[in-house]
C-alpha cells in the first residue's frame, strides 16, 4: 500500500506527540529536572571543596547560583520541544508559545545575573546587575500580561475543506519534524563543542535563526491553502514576531527586553487589526 507524503507525516508526528504528551511522560521528565537541579547543586558544591577530578572542576562553576541558571535552561528545552509539537496545531498557537519561551529567557537572565553576588547573596554596591535583574523581570512580566491579552484575542480561522485542511495541517507536521531533528542535532552538537573544548554557541538564539526561516516556509505553506492577502500577511506579521524574538536574544541588557516587548506588543496589535477588519464572523 503506498502512502503520500501526507500521510508518512501524519504517521511520524503523531505517536511522538502523544508520547510527549502522556502524563506519565511528563512526571519523568518533572523529576528528571529536579534530579538535574539537585545534582547541579552537589556537583558545584564538591567543586568548591575540591572533590572533582581536576578536568571536571575546571568546567564546574564555582557559584551554586549556576544551578539556577542550569534549572532554567532545561525548562527552555521542554518548552522548545513543546512548542515544536505545538506548530501544527495553528500559527497564531505557535507565535503564543514562542512567547511564552521569551518569557522564561526573560526570566532566566534575571536569575544568571546572581553569580555576580557573593555567597550568601549580599548588596555589594554594584548596581548594574540589580538594574539588569529588573529590567530582565519587568520585560518578562510586560511580556506575561501582554500574551493573556494575545491569547484572550485569539478567534476560530475560517474552517478549510476536510481534504485541504488534512494536507495543510500534515504540511506543518512535516515542517515540525524537521525541526526536531535541527534541535536534536543542535543539542548533540552543542554537548559535543563543551565537551571537547571547541568554541561553543548560544543554543536558544541559534534555534531562533532557524525558527525565521521556518516560519517564512509556513507562510509559504499557508498561502498555498489560504491565499488570501489578510491571511499572508497576518502570517508574515507572526514571522516578523519571531524575527523581533531573534533581535530581543541578541541585543545587550536593557534593550533586549525592550525588543521583547516590542515583539510581544506587535503580536497583540496585528492580532486586533485581523479581528477587527478582516476575520469574517461565522453565521448562525
Amino acid at each position: 500500500m503506498k502512502y503520500s507524503i501526507y500521510e508518512l507525516a501524519t504517521y511520524a508526528f503523531d505517536p511522538l506527540h502523544a508520547l510527549w504528551k502522556n502524563e506519565r511522560t511528563e512526571r519523568a521528565v518533572a523529576g528528571l529536572l529536579i534530579a538535574c537541579f539537585l545534582a547541579a547543586l552537589v556537583g558545584i558544591e564538591l567543586g568548591r571543596q575540591g572533590l572533582l577530578p581536576d578536568a571536571i572542576a575546571a568546567k564546574t562553576p564555582a557559584s551554586h547560583y549556576a544551578a539556577v541558571g542550569m534549572a532554567f535552561t532545561l525548562v527552555l528545552v521542554l518548552e522548545v520541544i513543546s512548542f515544536i509539537f505545538v506548530l501544527p496545531c495553528s500559527i497564531s498557537k505557535s507565535v503564543g508559545k514562542q512567547l511564552e519561551i521569551l518569557c522564561l529567557i526573560l526570566i532566566r537572565n534575571s536569575f544568571k545575573e546572581l553569580v555576580n553576588f557573593p555567597e550568601p547573596i549580599t548588596f555589594t554596591g554594584n548596581l548594574t546587575p540589580i538594574y539588569q535583574i529588573l529590567s530582565d523581570g519587568a520585560g518578562a512580566f510586560v511580556v506575561f500580561v501582554m500574551l493573556g491579552i494575545y491569547y484572550r484575542m485569539q478567534k476560530p480561522l475560517p474552517n478549510l475543506k476536510p481534504a485541504f485542511k488534512f494536507s495543510y495541517v500534515a504540511s506543518k507536521k512535516m515542517v515540525s519534524l524537521m525541526l526536531l531533528g535541527l534541535f536534536i542535532g543542535l543539542g548533540i552538537y552543542l554537548l559535543f563543542c563543551s565537551v571537547t573544548g571547541r568554541h561553543t554557541f548560544d543554543f536558544f538564539s541559534t534555534f531562533y535563526t532557524i525558527l525565521i526561516f521556518s516560519d517564512i516556509l509556513l507562510v509559504l505553506i499557508s498561502q498555498r491553502f489560504l491565499p488570501s492577502f489578510h491571511a499572508v500577511f497576518r502570517n508574515s506579521g507572526f514571522a516578523l514576531v519571531t524575527l523581533l524574538i531573534r533581535l530581543a536574544l541578541a541585543a545587550p541588557p536593557f534593550y533586549n527586553a525592550a525588543l521583547g516587548v516590542a515583539s510581544a506588543g506587535f503580536a497583540v496589535f496585528l492580532t486586533l487589526a485581523y479581528n477587527s477588519f478582516y476575520r469574517e464572523e461565522k453565521k448562525p
